[in-house]
């Protein structure tokens, strides 16, 4: 087989190789190409799960959507790593 590359992406995996990330550039190839596979497969699985629901219950609307997405960020909850406060200078106080 034989495929043309962007350079960044032989570049990356030159360096995955070199930091010991990859055990060679085939293998973070393999890999790269593993996971679009499993992300392809699973973007069928979603539109043919929409596909059926649509054809069930009819097309799911704009105004539908922009309501679940309401709703779904009025029941989130964010989890995030705590934010660092800036240090702050002591002023010392006049006695």
């Amino acid at each position: 087989m034989t495929v043309t590359v962007d350079r960044a992406l032989v570049e990356a995996a030159n360096e995955a190789v070199a930091s010991g990330r990859a055990s060679s550039v085939s293998t973070w190839v393999n890999a790269a190409l593993a996971e679009r596979a499993v992300k392809e497969r699973h973007l069928r699985a979603m539109a043919e799960a929409i596909a059926g629901y649509e054809a069930e219950f009819g097309v799911i609307s704009a105004a539908e959507l922009a309501l679940q997405q309401r709703e779904d960020r009025r029941t989130s909850i964010a989890v995030r790593e705590p934010r660092k406060k800036p240090a702050r200078s002591r002023r010392r106080r006049a006695a």
